[in-house]
């Protein structure tokens, strides 16, 4: 990374200004305009129509091994192929080329870490809330839009065994590379539910037997002594604004996390895995799975 030269401070990187354009976006409810990459920087190349770039050795891995997951063409390195156990890359049920790692460099921009592989497939179909399986744990976001926060969030949701998130039609983040990349192949391994009022689905989970919990800073109890049954749906709201008034008064409890420390707050995602990892050790005290 460059520096500055009046200060000696490390210059922003495109990555690091499009994590505060997405955080301006779940602070104001309002788009930010897309930063523009440094003079002679490499810019990201738009995806083909209807189609996602998604790379990284563990997203990529995770794709090929989805059988819901319809792959249209892939770009991988020799050694990428290698680590990826694809013995006749060209071989594939889809067209595979090898290359060099500066041609992913051009394709996807200077800052997208793809370690040599890159795919592009068509987005994850979203499923109805009807179609929730019997899983005891899912995810509710209240327009977290940030999509490293929601990869990240995923990435948790899948280690605890959280079998859904729900997310609603607008105000969330479609499905990226980047998002994909901070859920490190998690994307694969969760239903993906959407709906178009999040009240409505609360009450829907209600009447399937689910206990809502809303994250809150401010909640009356502490999340550990809020659970009860055995089906939990963990909800939680973008940083800044948190859940939005409907949203509190329709889940069955507000709650906090205990942080006895100097920070009485938390990321969106460090928090969600704070909760799930609580909330997984109360379903196998339950009996849950």
């Amino acid at each position: 990374m460059s520096s500055d030269r009046k200060t000696g401070t490390p210059k922003d990187s495109h990555y690091a200004r499009l994590r505060r354009a997405h955080r301006r976006t779940e602070e104001t409810g309002r788009p930010a305009a897309k930063p523009r990459p440094h003079p002679g920087q490499q810019a990201q190349q738009p995806a083909p129509d209807g189609l996602v770039r998604l790379y990284g050795l563990h997203t990529v891995r995770a794709a090929l091994d989805n059988p819901a997951r319809k792959v249209r063409r892939m770009l991988v390195t020799r050694n990428a192929a290698a680590r990826l156990g694809l013995a006749e890359p060209l071989s594939l049920p889809f067209p595979a080329e090898i290359v060099e790692p500066r041609d992913i460099d051009r394709i996807l921009g200077a800052d997208a870490v793809h370690q040599g592989a890159m795919i592009e497939a068509e987005p994850l179909k979203p499923k109805p809330l009807a179609a929730l399986s019997g899983t005891p744990l899912v995810l509710v976001l209240d327009q977290v839009t940030d999509p490293h926060n929601v990869g990240a969030i995923l990435r948790s949701g899948v280690a605890f065994g959280a079998g859904a998130l729900v997310t609603t039609a607008r105000h969330s983040p479609a499905e990226t590379g980047v998002l994909a990349k901070a859920a490190s192949g998690a994307l694969e391994h969760i239903d993906l539910i959407e709906v178009r009022n999040l009240a409505e689905a609360l009450e829907e989970l209600h009447a399937a037997g689910f206990e809502t919990i809303g994250l809150d800073s401010e909640g009356p109890a502490e999340l550990e002594d809020t659970f009860s049954g055995g089906r939990v749906a963990l909800v939680l709201g973008a940083e800044g604004k948190g859940l939005r008034q409907k949203t509190r008064a329709t889940v069955s409890a507000l709650a906090r996390l205990d942080m006895p420390g100097a920070i009485r707050s938390l990321n969106v995602s460090n928090a969600a895995a704070v909760a799930l990892y609580a909330a997984r050790r109360h379903l196998d005290r339950a009996g849950g799975r």
